[in-house]
Formats: structure tokens, C-alpha cells, sequence
């Protein structure tokens, strides 16, 4: 492969990235729709973003197990995923009657988001060997726009049938999955593995440096899909709380959990000269810092102080986690490093359905003032490991 032709892969896998990853939250952007068939299902919201985190969790174990993007070609193995992911997401737009059935959707379309996310970060370090953290950068970047575009779609479509927003972001999907497949061959570092091997796949964690990214990584996803997932609701309650607030919730939603993309970026770059662990290890402790000092502003009487402090913690909420990643993937088992950063990501994700129905539950016994709190939990452990001598 020539090098003009290598310095496009990037952005083709970045794009591809933000198309497919628009799935993630596709049900979320909809929920106040949604909600009006199921008015009986109290705790729509947690179960829904739930499932899709249990449906990738489910997925990055089977993908783990088969060690599929280290035997298969990874971009095959993306694409394939990229269009049945789309046609389960579509699955919400029909007469759907029971909620488990919707649930089930979700649960399947997060399946499929297994073959998506950490596929594209094994596809990217096949490529770029050295200056991981800067491609992870703008690849985890991807996924966070991706996240947020279906609140912006929701914007943007507010006159039409909800419906219009899963149709768009199928639509994108299945536009990334061809991208990959047509424009992005396997990558020059690729080893392929024959095997599945759990011991080997796990036995990163014997390594100190390997530890310490993946525990700070399980501490920040902790907080971040929680935040992510509550979001709507603190806009949405603080225009109810303060009736002269005209607060966007859709736009809103966008502009914040996107503004994390732009750090993603910075992040990845600022890595490059200060290195991966430093520049990941200040985040976690502004994210979790976010956290303690939650009560302050997100009751704020001023409609900018609150705005800004949800920027603030939108932007530290993700700007370590293409570092984590790329630490991950630099100290993991050679011939494994897909796996590894699959079985990395499925805690990651176990963990996010902890917080999420944890928040959820306590919501009902705690003063709204307070709650959120209970999310520095995880940025403080990480910092922890992050910071604990080695051995």
C-alpha cells in the first residue's frame, strides 16, 4: 500500500466509525416517543440503554471467544456487523407491542456495535503502530459524535415521525460498513491469531503497566455512559425546576456529549509530546472532580454557570479514553491485542450497566442534588490504580 493511499485510511476508519457508532443511542434520542407506548414501563430509560450495553458486552465475549478479529479479516468482520446491526435497529420502527421485544432490538443492535467499536480500534492500531494514541484519538473521537448525532438528528426532525431518526441512522450505518469494506484492506501490522486463547488474553493483566490502563479505563466508564444516559434528564429537570430556562434538550444533548469528541481528539494529540498515561490520568481526575462538585452547578440558579459545567464535564469525561485504549493495546499479548481490547472493553461496558441501574434505583432515594456523586467512585479507583507504584 502506497503511503498517499495510507495517509487516507484514518479518516475513512473515523468516518466509518461516526456512521455506525450513530446506532448507539439511536433509542435514547427517541425515548419521549417511545415512552408514550409503553406508559406502564416506569424505568424505560435505564433498561434501554442497559440492554444496549448488555448487548455489546454479550457480543465482545463471543467476539473474544472466537478471537474473531484476529482470525477474520477485521474490516470483513466490521462490515458484516456494520449492516446487521442496521437492520436490527430498524426493528424498533415496527408495531412493536411488547417492551420486551423492544428491548430485545436494542440488546441485538448492541450485539452488533461488538463488531464495530473495538474492531475499529484493532483495524487502526494494524495501521498505525506508532502514535497509537493520537489514531485512537480521532477514532474514539468518531464514537462519541456518533453517540451524540441521533440527539442532533432528533433536532433537526422534530416535525416528522420519531421513526425518521432510526431510518437516518440505519441509513449511516450500513454508508460506514461499505467505506470499510470497499476502502480499508487489512493493515500492514496485522498478526493473525489461530487460535482462541483466554489464559493468553487475560494474562495481560500480570502486567503492571496493562493493569493500571485497564482499571483506570473501568473507572471512567463507570461515570461516562451514565452521564451520557442522564444527560437529557438534568436538561430537562432543570427547565422544570426554572421556568424562565428555554434550554434545547435534543440540541443540547448533541452540543455536550459531542463537545467530548473534540477532546478525544486533543487528547490523543496532547499524548503525542506529554504521553498517553499523564494526559489520561489529569482527565479521570477532572471528570471525577466533575462528579464531587455536581451538586454546585447542576442546581446552579444561573442557566450559564449550568451549561458550562456540563461542557466542562463532557469534554474531561472522554478525553482519556482513546489513551486508556491505546495503552491497553500497546502492553496486551501481541498476537491478541484485538481480543484484549475486546475483553477490556466488555467490562468496561458490565460496569457502565452497574452504574447506570445504580443511579437509577437510587434516583428514587436520594436528593436529586446528590446523586451524581456516587460517580466519582470510579475515577477515584482508577486514579488509584493509575497512580499505585509498580511492583
Amino acid at each position: 500500500m502506497s503511503a498517499t493511499t495510507n495517509r487516507y485510511i484514518l479518516p475513512i476508519i473515523v468516518i466509518s466509525q461516526f456512521l455506525c457508532t450513530s446506532l448507539w443511542f439511536a433509542g435514547n434520542a427517541v425515548l419521549a416517543d417511545i415512552t408514550g407506548n409503553f406508559p406502564q414501563e416506569m424505568n424505560l430509560l435505564a433498561n434501554l440503554t442497559s440492554m444496549v450495553q448488555l448487548g455489546f458486552i454479550g457480543g465482545t465475549l463471543v467476539f473474544a471467544f472466537f478471537a474473531l478479529s484476529d482470525i477474520f479479516s477485521p474490516s470483513k468482520v466490521f462490515f458484516v456487523c456494520g449492516i446487521a446491526a442496521a437492520l436490527f435497529n430498524l426493528g424498533i420502527c415496527l408495531d412493536v407491542k411488547e417492551v420486551n421485544v423492544l428491548l430485545l432490538f436494542r440488546f441485538l443492535t448492541g450485539f452488533m456495535l461488538a463488531g464495530i467499536y473495538p474492531v475499529g480500534m484493532k483495524i487502526a492500531s494494524d495501521y498505525f503502530k506508532d502514535g497509537l494514541g493520537k489514531s485512537l484519538g480521532f477514532l474514539v473521537g468518531a464514537l462519541v459524535f456518533g453517540t451524540a448525532f441521533p440527539h442532533l438528528l432528533k433536532n433537526f426532525t422534530g416535525s416528522f415521525a420519531w421513526e425518521y431518526v432510526i431510518y437516518a441512522t440505519s441509513a449511516l450505518a450500513v454508508l460506514g460498513a461499505f467505506l470499510i469494506f470497499m476502502l480499508v484492506p487489512d493493515g500492514p501490522f496485522r498478526v493473525a491469531a489461530q487460535q482462541f486463547n483466554l489464559v493468553a488474553s487475560l494474562s495481560g493483566f500480570k502486567n503492571a503497566s496493562f493493569r493500571a490502563a485497564a482499571f483506570g479505563y473501568f473507572g471512567h466508564m463507570w461515570e461516562l455512559y451514565t452521564f451520557w444516559a442522564f444527560l437529557p434528564g438534568m436538561l430537562l429537570l432543570y427547565n422544570s425546576t426554572h421556568p424562565a430556562a428555554t434550554i434545547n434538550v435534543s440540541l443540547f444533548s448533541f452540543l455536550i456529549i459531542a463537545s467530548g469528541g473534540i477532546s478525544c481528539m486533543v487528547g490523543g494529540l496532547l499524548s503525542q509530546r506529554f504521553g498517553a498515561k499523564r494526559i489520561a490520568t489529569i482527565a479521570l481526575a477532572l471528570s471525577g472532580l466533575c462528579c464531587l462538585l455536581s451538586p454546585l452547578f447542576l442546581f446552579s440558579s444561573s442557566m450559564y454557570l449550568f451549561l458550562t459545567f456540563l461542557f466542562t464535564w463532557g469534554l474531561s469525561g472522554t478525553a482519556d479514553s482513546p489513551l486508556f485504549s491505546s495503552l491497553v493495546a500497546k502492553h496486551a499479548p501481541e498476537k491478541l491485542r484485538g481480543t484484549s481490547l475486546t475483553l477490556v472493553n466488555c467490562i468496561g461496558f458490565a460496569i457502565t450497566i452497574i452504574s447506570i441501574q445504580m443511579i437509577n434505583l437510587f434516583a428514587k432515594e436520594i436528593n436529586s442534588h446528590y446523586l451524581y456523586m456516587l460517580l466519582a467512585i470510579g475515577p477515584v479507583l482508577g486514579l488509584i490504580a493509575l497512580t499505585k507504584p509498580k511492583k
